[in-house]
This record gives C-alpha cells, sequence and structure tokens, in this order.
C-alpha cells in the first residue's frame, strides 16, 4: 500500500513536521513537488492556525497536513476547530489521537500517527488510523529507544497498515532501504532544514549543512523527554548538569526558548534539532530539488 493510494500525493513522501518552523512555504513547496507537506502547530492558535491552513490552500491546491504535537497545552483548541475545518491529513505524535479519531475521520480527514515501537503501533492499529510513521532514534528533535532499521522491520510485520520510515534518510539510497525494510514510504525532516523555503537562520542551516556523522547529541534521557540535537555550547551544559543530577525544573532553564533561539540564529545557546543524517546534507536548495535528489527515478 502506497501514500498515493491513500490521499493522493504523487510520492510516497511526508515531510517531517518541524516545531515551530515548518510552516506555510515550505509546507505548501513540499506539495507542490508531490510529497505530503506538513504544518507544524507548535505555538499556534486557532486563529493563527486558520491563517497559516488558508496561506498552504492559496499556494497550492495539492494534499498536505497538519501535525498535533499531542503533549501541547491547547491542543483541546486546536482538534475542535480542524475537525470544523477539515484537512487532508493529521498527523499526530507524542501522545494518542484516541478521544478525537473518530471525529476527525468523520469529517473526513485521514490520520497518520508517528511511533516509536511495535507495541504503540499495534495500539494506533487499533485505533483504525490510516497509516503509520515508524520513527527511529536517528531522528532529530524529540525520539525513542530503537533505531530505524529494526523498527521499520518489526512494524512493518507487525500491523496491516501502511509504514513510513522516519530517521536517518537524506536520499535515494535511504528510500531504497526503507523500502527493502517493508515500508510504503518515508518521512524526511532533517533534510529539509536546508532547504530555501525553511523559515530558520542562516547560522542553523549552516550548521546542519557542516555537520558530520557524529556532531549530534541527546539530551534529556534523565527527564524521559530525549531530544537530538546538534552538539553546541548549550548541550555541553546541559549534559553536564544532567548528569551531575540536576532536577527536571533545573534543566528546563536551559531549554526554555531554546528552539526559538536556534530558529533565531543563536547557535551556540539554542536547540539546533537535527538527525544523525545531517551529515549528509551538504548545501542549500530548494524543497523541490530536495524531493528530487528522494525520487530521482519518479521526478
Amino acid at each position: 500500500m502506497f501514500m498515493t493510494s491513500i490521499i493522493g500525493t504523487r510520492l510516497p513522501l511526508i515531510q517531517g513536521a518541524l516545531a515551530q518552523i515548518s510552516t506555510p512555504a515550505l509546507v505548501a513547496a513540499v506539495s507542490r513537488a508531490g510529497g505530503l507537506g506538513v504544518l507544524t502547530t507548535v505555538g499556534q492558535t486557532p486563529e493563527t492556525l486558520a491563517a497559516a491552513i488558508a496561506e498552504v490552500r492559496s499556494a497550492t491546491d495539492q494534499p498536505f497536513a497538519v501535525n498535533l504535537m499531542l503533549q501541547q497545552g491547547n491542543i483541546a483548541e486546536l482538534v475542535p476547530y480542524l475537525i470544523a475545518h477539515p484537512v487532508p491529513v493529521v498527523t499526530t505524535s507524542a501522545g494518542t489521537p484516541k478521544l478525537f479519531a473518530e471525529a476527525l475521520h468523520e469529517a473526513g480527514t485521514k490520520i497518520v500517527a508517528v511511533i516509536p515501537s511495535v507495541k504503540v503501533a499495534k495500539k494506533m492499529a487499533a485505533l483504525g488510523v490510516d497509516a503509520l510513521v515508524a520513527e527511529g532514534m536517528e531522528s532529530g528533535g524529540h525520539i525513542g529507544t530503537e533505531t530505524t532499521f529494526s523498527l521499520v522491520r518489526q512494524v512493518a510485520a507487525a500491523v496491516d497498515l501502511p509504514v513510513f520510515a522516519a530517521g536517518g534518510i537524506a536520499d535515494a539510497e535511504g528510500v531504497g532501504a526503507a523500502f527493502a525494510l517493508g515500508a510504503s514510504g518515508v518521512q524526511v525532516g532533517t533534510a529539509f532544514l536546508a532547504a530555501d523555503e525553511t523559515p530558520i537562520s542562516d547560522a542553523y542551516k549552516d550548521a546542519v549543512i557542516a555537520a558530520t556523522d557524529t556532531d549530534t547529541v541527546v539530551t534529556g534521557r534523565t527527564t524521559g523527554d530525549a531530544v537530538r540535537s546538534l552538539k553546541n555550547a548549550l548541550t555541553t551544559a546541559y549534559l553536564a548538569k544532567e548528569a551531575a543530577g540536576a532536577t527536571p525544573a533545573e534543566l528546563q532553564v536551559l531549554t526554555d526558548g531554546s528552539l526559538t533561539r536556534a530558529i533565531n540564529g543563536d547557535v551556540d545557546h539554542g536547540t539546533l534539532m537535527a538527525g544523525q543524517v545531517a551529515g549528509l546534507i551538504t548545501k542549500r536548495e530548494s524543497a523541490a530539488a530536495i524531493v528530487a535528489r528522494l525520487f530521482p527515478e519518479v521526478i
């Protein structure tokens, strides 16, 4: 089963939901190129989300998605808006869409759940979601504990749903590997950090491009909120405090507002979320060019 048979995208590609980053210009560019652009809701209100959706729709008539990071404090405000004003697809992460899955489906919206384990995959399948993204710990941002290589194969064998592989995919070879593992498509996030349409500082983009395979680190393991990002002064300070037994509250002081700082260009004290595959990102280019690299034989 392929994404194209579920929601009509030309390619089996989902753009990873980049918190605060995947805004309308990037989303529309990915959708126009044949993938599924995914709009972030982090920091959004129903009013700003409505404006962002309208902007995407004015830029493309292709399918797109809205991501719900379910740990957000205002999910109860955003979901009713999406039920009343349906979008083609909703992707969910960091929680279960159990409370509103039926209503979204009744509104005509497909649900794609991002999952970190076979156990959660089975729960989402039982809930009736339309597809899964099996995301390995190679990914940037909030991560689980299983690697892409082991997770995707086991999830694909465990559920009768389309499974999209995520984590460590940034080129056509990675896409081919995902299909070999039994995936129906891929979700790609880190590669789009270097897209022309991505609204982050030049300094953030340059840091991703300069990164090697060993330039990411995971913080927050002791707090149960593991995040992968590029090494910098912030991660060094965080890991030192974490090793010294700092409380979650003490650690949060370091990270409050840190993603916004990174987006605005503070590469020393910001959280530069990126996956291990950053070492393959070597230049800035358009979202369409990135999609073409991922699916050269189709484009």
